[in-house]
């Protein structure tokens, strides 16, 4: 008799199969693919890469995003006629 694990089983998708998952329970969501991909890429939700794909737990991006982002980010707003700075 093996091991098992005890631990629930996570939902590990891509970006595109959390999108589904998602639409299952909302079809009239306005989530995107594109607002996804930027939370994989920019860290705000845990990752695994497998092989070339970056698989994330569908139940953590949607815990994300239920809770809110806890860092917005701040961009300045620009006044037309004003000289902004560039950073090189």
């Amino acid at each position: 008799m093996g091991k098992g694990i005890d631990a629930p089983l996570r939902r590990m998708r891509t970006a595109a199969g959390v999108l589904n998952v998602i639409k299952e329970q909302d079809p009239h969501t306005e989530v995107t693919l594109h607002y996804i991909r930027n939370l994989i890429k920019t860290g705000k939700v845990p990752v695994t890469p497998v092989g070339r794909k970056k698989l994330v737990d569908a139940d953590a991006v949607m815990a994300y995003i239920a809770a809110g982002d806890p860092h917005p980010a701040t961009q300045a707003i620009e006044q037309p006629g004003q000289i902004r700075r560039v950073t090189v």
